[in-house]
């Protein structure tokens, strides 16, 4: 073989970081199990969208349409979250010490380890991609669908994985966070895809293409999102790019005129450049020692710092004291709540000093504040889930728990002090939406400073004319309220995980999973009640900290039924908080017992497992 085919060959087929990556992942149950399912509810989305109709060859073509953008718009959204779990090992294994050592004695260039890393995790996700190709095949038979579509949903959802997976391996060659990376990770993913869709929400009030035709132009946001880039291109009379002679920024022309190929190209040169980073940066963590980080110098908290430390109170619960101290050792434990919360308020501030000076109208603002506090609220839930879902698992792999189990402490206070722990630490984070929110309640309850436009607009309920305010200024401290009764249930999900898995990873994916599902339940309950039950759908709002923020900012969309009578809808929105955060504490109180009396059960079945 020509030498230059011997190198191309020891990159990426012939592997041995990749080719080792591929066979031990193909024997594991969990991969295999996650490729059934999804092949599974790709084929049962599809099917659900073909049921029905008249059976005619044109509903057929019409149905088959539908079914196949169902399908696309599914499939990015289950790459988008899949892909992070494949590539956790990334993070977590190469990110250990004792792994890049083996790796970088041996002769494999910097190139194969990191090539060998990335496609390794990345075949499984492909693996993914091409299980479906035969069923979009199939809408071909039912017209409506060319076969140009089919070849862009793959490509967006190729690009999409691409650069997910080019960041969790960048990520495990800096080494700068090991296994906490992997949430931060996969929130960081989540939010990205929150915060684009939300700008360009915002931006398609702008560009919208006549009166009452319903379509706009693309946004600056379209190509850097993979699910509008999609629309854009399977929903191009309602979504449409903008002509040469109407891009309004000339110097970014293509992302308007081309969002699916700028999208795709950023992908790709995106990849590229963390790559090469990667690939120049690999060598660098061979030569790192014990070293001091240059904040705990500064603090005088490191392991060099001279002088003598003073004991400190430890609390009723060593184990809250430990758990709260553990989390605030690292610089984003130690400064990011803080910024976070400062971040909040100032926020809150811009808001409305933007709507007094006239710069934006009371849609422009609810829209904002749905965006800005709905992201607060998911980095909240998110990171008590990432937290609590390895507060045991976490010590079982670094032998903690079982130095833990030879004291006098007990399940009960244990498990108690892990809750308490966690809160305590959360608690300057739970703050920010009711600052956020509370700056523009006070600015309500003022009548606006005597802004221009007011601080009240006109909603109809039924054919009746209704006033009501921007928000509901007492919904701040509802949705504050809602926001820590769902906290301290989805901690106690994050524990009773982290205590039934044996690892780390596992255990934060499956109470990511059960939050998800149970979230999205209670959230389509509770919006399709808010819309069609009175009174009783306002306090329904509750189930969810998102639905009471909508019925907050917005009611007369979230809770349209019921403004005949706002007062007694503001009431039914005070009952159902209280009733929801009763509801919650109960769950969380029963599944405080279960744990604790299965805790020596379940810790002796896991002990020794790794």
């Amino acid at each position: 073989m020509p030498a230059l085919l011997h190198w191309l060959s020891d990159l990426l087929p012939t592997n041995p970081v990749a080719v080792r990556i591929v066979a031990g992942g193909s024997k594991r149950a969990r991969h295999l199990l996650i490729r059934a399912g999804y092949l599974g509810l790709m084929i049962a989305i599809l099917l659900l969208g073909l049921l029905g109709g008249d059976g005619s060859m044109k509903e057929l073509a019409t149905r088959g349409a539908g079914a196949f953008s169902v399908v696309s718009f599914g499939q990015i959204g289950l790459i988008c979250i899949l892909t992070p779990i494949f590539m956790a090992g990334a993070i977590v294994q190469e990110a250990s010490p004792r792994t890049w050592d083996i790796l970088l004695t041996t002769p494999l260039s910097n190139l194969q380890i990191v090539l060998g890393n990335l496609f390794g995790r990345l075949f499984f996700v492909l693996a993914l991609l091409l299980s479906t190709l035969p069923l979009f095949v199939l809408t071909q038979f039912f017209g409506g669908v060319p076969g140009e579509a089919i070849l862009t949903s793959y490509g967006i959802a190729a690009s999409s994985a691409l650069v997910v997976a080019t960041t969790a391996v960048m990520l495990s060659v800096t080494r700068s966070a090991g296994k906490r990376a992997v949430f931060v990770f996969y929130a960081a993913v989540v939010m990205y895809l929150f915060v684009t869709y939300a700008g360009d929400v915002y931006l398609r009030q702008k560009a919208a293409i006549g009166v009452g035709t319903g379509a706009t132009n693309t946004t600056l946001f379209t190509a850097f999102n993979p699910f509008l880039a999609l629309e854009a291109a399977l929903q191009s009379t309602t979504y449409v790019p903008y002509s040469e002679s109407t891009v309004p920024f000339t110097p970014l022309w293509f992302l308007y005129m081309s969002p699916v190929a700028s999208f795709c190209t950023m992908c790709v040169l995106a990849s590229l450049g963390m790559v090469l980073w990667s690939t120049l940066r690999l060598r660098v963590i061979g030569t790192r020692g014990p070293r001091v980080s240059w904040w705990r110098a500064i603090l005088g908290s490191g392991p060099n710092a001279g002088g003598q430390r003073q004991s400190r109170r430890v609390g009723a619960n060593p184990i809250a004291w430990r758990e709260r101290m553990l989390r605030t050792q690292s610089v984003g434990g130690m400064f990011g709540r803080w910024f976070f919360l400062a971040a909040g308020a100032c926020l809150g501030i811009i808001l409305v000093g933007l709507h007094k000076s006239g710069s934006i109208n009371a849609n422009e603002l609810r829209l904002a504040l749905l965006a800005v506090v709905g992201a607060e609220i998911a980095v909240v839930l998110l990171t008590a889930v990432s937290l609590s879902a390895t507060a045991v698992s976490r010590e079982r792999e670094d032998g903690t728990l079982d130095i833990l189990l030879t004291t006098p402490i007990q399940p009960g206070p244990y498990l108690a002090g892990k809750l308490t722990g966690i809160v305590q630490f959360l608690l300057p984070m739970l703050v920010v939406p009711f600052v956020t929110l509370g700056t523009v309640s006070v600015y309500v309850l003022a009548g606006g400073f005597g802004a221009a436009q007011g601080v009240t607009t006109t909603a109809m309920a039924g054919t009746v004319p209704v006033t009501v305010p921007l928000i509901l200024p007492e919904g701040a401290l509802l949705v504050a309220i809602d926001l820590f009764a769902a906290t301290s249930l989805a901690i106690m999900v994050g524990l009773q995980w982290s205590l039934r898995t044996k690892g780390t990873i596992g255990s934060v994916m499956a109470a990511v999973g059960v939050i998800g599902a149970v979230g999205l339940v209670f959230g389509v309950c509770a919006t399709g009640m808010g819309r069609s039950i009175p009174y009783v759908g306002a306090a329904a709002a509750a189930l969810s900290p998102i639905n009471m923020l909508y019925a907050t900012v917005d009611p007369a969309g979230a809770i349209e039924e019921s403004l005949g009578d706002l007062g007694a809808a503001r009431v039914s929105l005070l009952i159902g908080t209280v009733a929801a955060a009763m509801a919650y504490g109960v769950a969380g109180w029963a599944m405080h017992g279960a744990m604790k009396k299965g805790f020596m059960m379940t810790v002796r079945r896991l002990a020794g497992t790794n």
